[in-house]
């Protein structure tokens, strides 16, 4: 093959770092864009933090400072007034009450006057320990029941087959384990039995939270029944629908628990009012909260019958270029300072022109959904209009796959509450009349539709489709079943319940 040089014309699209940085901060959410700009301020000396509010208190003390002399003066009176005071309030507990010469025995409260002292103020160290202690993460539940076998009076053996058993335990107080699985990890030599296992096991029943270390669900509902106290209404027909009717009344079937209990309505509802006190996990009572909290990108408010939209001022600190360092940089010089200080202050000038670039994009796209959802702001859910990526993107002339990056982890706050920007994306139904409804409006319908029933005849998936139907709205019955299960809403046998 012979080689040869050729000489062509093309285009290709490259992506300049200007551009990747860009990118990567419009997909960022607030938290992680916050981190990206105290991470930019900690490497860029040429970047700096616009402190218009230490300005604005450095201002004031001036303006304090220039005061009249006539209150200058009256100030000066009144301290030396209060020194005089306090000087002589010294000079007469000295004089008066202090002997010179003093037995041996001698106590300062015999010497000084008797007086309640002022309590100490509670300063800002009383205030950190106090919203410490209360913001302290809980113990988990493996500490609580290490906690509660430290105190139990337990021979060797049986502190091992707790250890074994505590962790077997998950997070919401549930054995994992079979009794034959933790029995086969013992060594041979221990000699262990099984009714050692199972008397331990009862132990660890009695610990708190009532509940743990239970095996399934029906064993969990009736430690807790056991430790009540005996004389607890109805606790006695609670045992029995817990011992012998469990899978009937997970499916709701109270006709059949009152006819195998011959309990009348009146007492099968107090019987499962009692169960309803119990709780099927209690091991998630103790675990650590995880609060995770949402700032929104946008505000949202209706102002004289219009609805506006703004950025979030908070999100990020007001960046400049540091005027100081900036002034430093000579055109001509190629020393390696000044090289340096050239680079840094052209990589700050491109991140906040991607900043505002982000804000720009951002209060365009969060524009065009209000104007497209102002139903939804105005009458709720059931007026949600369809809307996929693709209209906004048009609408704002943008590709998709940055309207796609925009209302990722961006949050805005409405006054029906904070939302997620894709939350207003929806695909859509067609309905009777040739129109479009949102599958959002669909699910708030069901929702509505749900709440509204009869609990004693609660609605089927195809009398939901019937009455969908009636006001218009065609869709299938497995469609309703699917976000009948994503609002999690159980089915029509199991809402059944007793008036």
């Amino acid at each position: 093959m012979k080689q040869s040089l050729q000489l062509k014309l093309g285009q290709q699209l490259t992506m300049t770092p200007q551009l990747q940085q860009a990118i990567r901060l419009l997909q960022l959410s607030t938290l992680d864009l916050q981190q990206e700009i105290q991470q930019a301020l900690d490497s860029n000396p040429l970047l700096e933090v616009n402190e218009e509010d230490n300005a604005a208190s450095s201002i004031a003390e001036e303006v304090q400072n220039q005061q009249s002399p006539e209150a200058q003066q009256e100030k000066g009176d009144q301290g030396d007034e209060w020194k005089d005071a306090s000087s002589n309030a010294d000079t007469n507990v000295s004089n008066e009450t202090i002997p010179d010469e003093l037995p041996v025995d001698t106590q300062w409260d015999d010497l000084l006057p008797s007086s309640s002292a002022a309590p100490a103020p509670m300063g800002d160290d009383f205030a950190d320990d106090d919203f410490a202690a209360r913001n302290a993460p809980r113990e988990s539940l493996r500490e609580q029941l290490l906690w509660q076998l430290n105190l139990a009076r337990l021979s060797d053996t049986d502190r091992l087959i707790a250890l074994s058993i505590i962790d077997a335990t998950d997070g919401a107080g549930r054995l994992q384990l079979t009794l034959e699985d933790i029995l086969e990890s013992f060594d041979a030599e221990l000699d262990i039995e099984m009714d050692e296992v199972v008397a331990v096991l009862h132990r660890l029943q009695q610990f708190e939270p009532a509940g743990v270390c239970t095996r399934d669900l029906q064993e969990c509902l009736l430690v807790q029944l056991q430790q009540l106290p005996p004389t607890t209404p109805y606790i006695e027909q609670a045992r029995v629908i817990l011992n012998r009717h469990l899978p009937q009344l997970a499916n709701g079937d109270f006709s059949q628990i009152m006819r195998r209990t011959r309990l009348k309505e009146p007492q099968l509802k107090e019987a499962l009012a009692l169960i309803q006190t119990l709780d099927p996990r209690p091991g998630e009572t103790c675990a650590p909260d995880e609060v995770e909290y949402v700032i929104p990108d946008v505000f949202v408010s209706k102002h004289e019958g219009r609805w506006r939209v703004e950025l979030n001022p908070d999100i990020a600190p007001k960046l400049r270029i540091n005027s100081g360092y900036a002034s430093l940089i000579k055109r001509a010089d190629n020393s390696a300072d000044n090289t340096y200080l050239r680079d840094n202050l052209q990589e700050a000038r491109w991140f906040l022109k991607s900043l505002q670039s982000r804000n720009e994009t951002l209060m365009k796209v969060a524009t065009k959904i209000v104007e497209h959802q102002r139903n939804f702001l105005e009458y709720g859910e059931e007026a949600m209009k369809p809307l996929v990526l693709h209209d906004i993107a048009e609408a704002v002339e943008m590709h998709e796959s940055t309207i796609s990056r925009v209302t990722t982890q961006k949050y805005m706050h409405t006054p029906r509450g904070i939302f997620e920007l894709k939350y207003f994306f929806s695909s859509h139904v067609s309905t009777t009349s040739g129109g479009e409804c949102s599958s959002t409006a669909i699910r708030a319908l069901i929702r509505k539709l749900v709440a509204a029933e009869n609990s004693r005849k609660p609605l089927s998936d195809n009398k939901i489709t019937q009455l969908l139907e009636e006001q218009g709205i065609k869709v299938a019955r497995r469609t309703i079943a699917k976000y009948r299960e994503t609002l999690h809403i159980p089915p029509s046998n199991e809402r059944k319940r007793l008036i």
